[in-house]
């Protein structure tokens, strides 16, 4: 009974939100196959170099393409890449593009165009700033052809180019070199296999994408990221549900044919149902963690970060989050607890259970003035809503004051950029998850950057921790990367710079007339079949 009403209470969000119906969407006049999903979050911004939230990665992926994507077995394959070569001594690189890509405008894809999205990427994402850091010269060859030339050689090139998340996609020159990475673009003219549809798109509520008819596939078959992105519908269409109950209850009756992430509280409403399937779409999963902003008091004192390491509850945090242990673990590596050849037991000893006698006797040793800790709060977001409500209750079990300050997603993605004081949109605390490929190595890592103004939100500045990320990068031998990766992760929870609670995965839904899922760690659509429009 209740999930008829339900069902009726969806049927009336689309009518007041506009997210989908046949009053507020200009259908076509022969019928399509369009597959509807909701995913993790709504998707309000569109510039995957300028914002790293994970719902603009996605979109990325279905607009734009990159040069090598990983395959299931996590091995670098080209994609945009036709063959590439390098030169005896490790410093050269050369890449030759497939001929007959062509971005959405239908001017073709030119090596020029991704020296120049691989420069402007550069500037924001942190692998590929020490990548270019080792660059003597980037250039274009040729119409198909450009060039890597590194003072050195190194093993950065290829996971750089590949990595999932954060990823080098390539864009138009004209766009690339006409924006700032750290302003959002204004056109979204991509070569991938999907296209924007910039006219039905209304931030936060739906977004629509059609198949790119004039896209060229691999012929390997999908894998992962890598192989044949070949389209099998003619529209998806993304919709913004906030209410948990509401969207299970759509893929229930059938109104969405998709859901990424069922809300752990939630996933009986589906299991078992014989027109529905729940499996674990992305099995890396995520890692959930708690940042502190050393650029502002009283955490750009280690002995205040080190009293938060000592008050935070990481069980709690998981069970919090998740609550069924069949899709938790608790982690203290903060290269992920599974998949990552670095995978460290260092400093582990430091994260144990919550010790308020050992808060206390650092707060002294920081003279800490008693002010009330600002912590953040996505509230809107079911995987990340209550994991401040465990970090706020355990710092004020330890005798802090906290101030909670609650807001949707994006103005959380706004607000974390802020360096400033509280009193100026600042912050001291927030907690997040991220996919344990971004954090697999101290590279690729985003929280694991350490050079202050140019870091990730939280903005530590300790060189020594920057000099090890080098030595890292500059090294060939695993063994030794093995051992550089521990020390670093030693000191990044030592200073604080991550406190990690525990990995986790989502279940994810779809109808049974949805076939062909590729399974990998973004929400693919290519492959994908729908029985029925």
């Amino acid at each position: 009974m209740q999930r008829n009403t339900l069902s009726g209470a969806f049927k009336a969000l689309l009518a007041t939100t506009a997210v989908l119906s046949m009053s507020t969407v200009a259908m076509p006049a022969s019928a399509q196959t369009t597959v509807k999903a909701v995913l993790y979050s709504p998707l309000r911004l569109l510039d995957p170099v300028a914002n790293g939230g994970y719902v603009t990665q996605n979109h990325a992926y279905m607009i734009y393409d990159t040069l090598f994507a990983l395959d299931a077995e996590q091995k670098v394959q080209p994609q945009m890449v036709d063959r590439y070569q390098v030169s005896p001594d490790g410093k050269t690189w050369r890449f030759t593009l497939r001929p007959g890509l062509r971005w959405h405008d239908g001017t073709p894809v030119k090596a020029e165009d991704c020296v120049a999205s691989i420069r402007r990427w550069a500037e924001q994402d942190k692998m590929g700033q020490i990548m270019v850091s080792l660059m003597r010269e980037m250039k274009p060859i040729d119409d198909l052809t450009f060039e890597m030339a590194f003072d050195v050689a190194n093993a950065l090139v290829l996971p750089a180019l590949s990595k999932p998340r954060g990823a080098a996609y390539m864009m138009q020159k004209r766009i690339a070199e006409s924006t700032p990475a750290s302003q959002p673009i204004k056109e979204h003219i991509g070569s991938g296999p999907f296209r924007f549809v910039a006219s039905e798109f209304k931030p936060g509520v739906q977004v629509v994408y059609e198949k790119n008819k004039d896209y060229v596939p691999r012929k390997e078959k999908p894998s992962w990221l890598a192989g044949g992105k070949v389209v099998n519908v003619d529209r998806v269409v993304w919709l913004g549900i906030a209410d948990a109950m509401t969207m299970v209850n759509a893929l229930v009756t059938g109104e969405i044919d998709y859901l990424e992430a069922v809300p752990y509280d939630l996933v009986s409403m589906v299991e078992g149902k014989p027109d529905i399937k729940v499996d674990i779409v992305d099995n890396t999963g995520q890692l959930s963690f708690t940042r502190l902003n050393f650029a502002q008091p009283p955490f750009n004192d280690k002995a205040m970060r080190q009293a938060a390491i000592a008050a935070i509850d990481r069980d709690g945090i998981m069970k919090a989050l998740v609550g069924n242990p069949k899709y938790y673990r608790t982690c203290t590596s903060i290269y992920g607890c599974s998949g990552s050849p670095f995978y460290s037991t260092a400093g582990a000893e430091l994260l144990g259970k919550p010790d308020p006698a050992k808060v206390q006797s650092l707060l002294k040793t920081a003279k800490f003035d008693g002010s009330p800790i600002v912590v953040l709060h996505p509230s809107d977001i079911p995987g990340l809503s209550p994991q401040p409500l465990v970090v706020a209750q355990s710092l004020r079990k330890s005798g802090l004051k906290v101030d909670m300050q609650s807001m949707d997603f994006q103005t959380f993605l706004t607000r974390r950029v802020n360096s400033g004081p509280v009193d100026k949109g600042g912050w001291q605390v927030f907690h997040t998850n991220l996919g344990t490929l971004d954090l697999a190595d101290p590279i690729r890592s985003l929280p694991v950057a350490a050079n202050g103004s140019k870091a990730w939100p939280g903005w530590p500045d300790l060189p020594d921790v920057e000099q090890l990320r080098q030595k890292f990068a500059r090294t060939p031998d695993l063994a030794e990367q093995k051992r550089i990766a521990a020390e670093i992760q030693k000191r990044v929870i030592e200073e604080g710079m991550m406190i990690p609670a525990g990995q986790f995965v989502f279940p994810t839904a779809f109808r049974s007339s949805i076939g062909q899922v590729v399974y990998a760690p973004v929400p693919l659509f290519w492959g994908m079949t729908k029985a029925g429009k």
